[in-house]
């Protein structure tokens, strides 16, 4: 049990990281991000929401109760890392190593938080 709570705290920690970093991106870069948005066939609007939502995710992840909301969060982040990859994947920049390095440390997080209160 200890192994597996110091496994969610790394995996939690190292994507909260993550997290943070792509949200500073998102609001103090955002001439680079709508460039990068634009290229990726997203439309640039979406970048102050989603970062929004990462905020949001990760408050979720780390502070709050319900479990339903959890894996609510857990989901998002999820299909977010599959589409970044795919995106990056299809345009070929190269750049689709963040979004798999996002995904093994969420389905990290994910699966030690379910052993650790089954």
């Amino acid at each position: 049990m200890k192994t597996t709570k110091i496994i969610y705290y790394v995996a939690t920690g190292l994507l909260t990281l993550l997290m943070l970093f792509s949200v500073s991106m998102y609001l103090f870069n955002n001439a680079e991000l709508q460039t990068a948005f634009t290229a990726l066939g997203y439309p640039t609007y979406i970048i102050y929401p989603l970062a929004f939502a990462k905020i949001l995710g990760l408050i979720a992840i780390w502070f709050v109760a319900n479990k339903s909301l959890k894996e609510w969060a857990y989901a998002g982040f999820f299909f977010n890392f599959v589409l970044a990859f795919f995106a990056h994947y299809m345009i070929g920049d190269g750049e689709q190593i963040g979004a798999l390095i996002a995904i093994v440390l969420l389905l990290t997080s994910y699966f030690s938080w379910k052993k650790m209160n089954a």
